[in-house]
């Protein structure tokens, strides 16, 4: 079943086209990652998917990307509420500068999803635990979040942007600021998630494309070049560039 479905999407900033006619399912509860060189329109596209590119003055879309059959980019779509279903975990952790336990509660608390305080810390916990970082912050909720230290720190950008409840989760090159360790621990959280959200992931490691996700795409010049399965894109590319890209030949 497909969450997101990409039909003949194009993306401009001002006169220069970034992406070109793009069609792609994204499953439900799967992790689909996007892989290719530097500015070739993965980041873009992942912003379009919750409209964060509406922010940059210029920029025009067309075709169309349905969130359960809906047209994210229709005239009468609640940007924030999209912006509720569809979240969005950064390259970088970007932590509050506040506690570990307001960092949590921040979206709950503005959007007024909880009626009383034992509401509000049943979310934080859950999120907490969700986001494989509660058994390490339970007793220190209180100090300040970015003593956490960096895989802390995007664990913590997680739980945030699950305490809201999305149904997707974004993530822009989410481990490229971790140590391997801390990006292991979150490539086995992001699996974990799959099984309540759907995932899609902007990585240039291939690796972690390899390891971490059910499907990949291949973006190169804001083109979508090859769609499959990992397995099958990794082990039995159908396009020679693809092949050039993954075997270290282009890119």
């Amino acid at each position: 079943m497909n969450k997101i479905e990409v039909r003949n999407f194009s993306f401009f900033y001002g006169d220069f086209q970034a992406l070109s006619g793009l069609n792609l399912p994204i499953r439900k509860n799967q992790i689909t990652a996007l892989i290719g060189p530097s500015g070739c329109g993965k980041s873009t596209f992942l912003r379009c998917l919750n409209r964060m590119n509406d922010t940059i003055d210029g920029t025009r879309a067309e075709g169309e990307i349905l969130l359960d059959e809906q047209d994210v980019y229709a005239p009468d779509v609640d940007v924030v509420d999209l912006r509720h279903r569809v979240g969005m975990v950064f390259q970088r952790p970007n932590p509050f500068p506040q506690s570990i336990y307001n960092n949590v509660a921040f979206g709950p608390r503005i959007l007024g999803t909880t009626s009383s305080g034992e509401d509000l810390d049943e979310i934080v916990k859950e999120s907490l635990k969700s986001a494989a970082l509660w058994n390490e912050v339970k007793h220190r909720l209180q100090e300040p979040a970015l003593a956490l230290n960096p895989g802390q720190q995007q664990r913590l950008c997680i739980a945030r942007t699950i305490a809201v409840k999305p149904e997707v989760i974004l993530m822009d090159e989410p481990c490229s600021a971790l140590d391997p360790v801390a990006t292991l621990r979150v490539e086995e959280l992001m699996r974990q998630l799959a099984e309540a959200y759907t995932i899609v992931i902007v990585t240039h490691n291939m690796q972690q494309a390899a390891r971490a996700s059910d499907w990949t795409g291949f973006f190169w010049l804001g083109k979508l070049v090859e769609f499959n399965k990992t397995g099958d894109l990794f082990t039995y590319p159908k396009e020679d560039l693809t092949e050039s890209y993954i075997t270290g030949r282009q890119g």
